[in-house]
């Protein structure tokens, strides 16, 4: 897959993080509620994506090694952002927060969303089939990425305008792994490994929680349906590219 093709959709998939800051800006309720479900949905696309193809494809590329970098993707996506960050979660910030601990947060969804990027790039270059999807997972939860980077910056008392420039950040991350992942030998070798590992943790630890004690009808059909989405999409692609 030609890397030109990769940053286009990296593009799209930033853009999804002002999407994210802008229903936070217009105080748009029903937005933010229909970003409510999203959560649930890329909850289940995710984890669906990471366990039946993507953590799959880094085990056949590299049986001996893939498992520990795997490994190493989680843990890094939980030290920046729940153990090195005081205050984080996906979705609205509703209470006031410290300017400290926004920038801290802010600073730990940078590592992730620079991934989001290395996933795309690093499926594209497996296939144009786990490229998609890994877009599709992305783009899905870069919606309440942007909601959470413009909240929190709202919370800590920073303006709108902030608000949207700190989910542009997000989106240059994502930007700058899709170009770097060729050029940076680990990346290219690697990539996929430490991505699976960094989507399995957004999906299974930051998404899940956040709707995990919320009893609605709605909620749980939208997680189901994002992992039997995932599972159509799939057979889908695989039909369509043949692999």
């Amino acid at each position: 897959m030609r890397p030109d093709v990769a940053l286009a959709f990296g593009v799209a998939a930033a853009l999804a993080n002002l999407a994210g800051a802008a229903a936070v800006a217009r105080s748009a309720r029903m937005g933010l509620k229909v970003i409510e479900l999203t959560v649930a949905f890329s909850a289940g696309f995710l984890l669906a994506l990471s366990m039946v193809a993507a953590i799959p494809a880094a085990l056949a590329r590299h049986p001996a090694t893939a498992a520990p970098i795997i490994l190493l993707g989680y843990l890094l996506v939980h030290l920046s952002q729940h153990t090195l960050t005081p205050h984080f979660h996906f979705g609205e910030e509703t209470h006031a927060v410290s300017a400290h601990a926004s920038r801290a947060a802010l600073l730990g969804l940078l590592l992730h969303t620079f991934f989001d990027g290395v996933a795309i790039a690093s499926g594209f270059l497996m296939g144009p089939s786990l490229g998609a999807l890994f877009f599709t997972a992305i783009f899905l939860h870069k919606l309440p990425e942007g909601v959470t980077a413009s909240s929190l910056v709202v919370a800590s008392g920073g303006s709108f305008g902030r608000g949207y420039a700190a989910a542009a950040m997000l989106g240059m991350a994502t930007i700058l792994g899709v170009l770097v992942t060729a050029e940076i030998p680990v990346l290219n070798e690697y990539g996929l490994a430490l991505a699976s590992g960094v989507m399995l943790y957004v999906g299974a630890s930051n998404l899940v929680p956040e709707f995990q004690a919320k009893r609605r009808w709605a909620i749980a059909l939208a997680f189901f349906a994002g992992a039997g989405a995932f599972l159509v999409s799939d057979i889908v692609m695989r039909r369509v590219f043949g692999a």
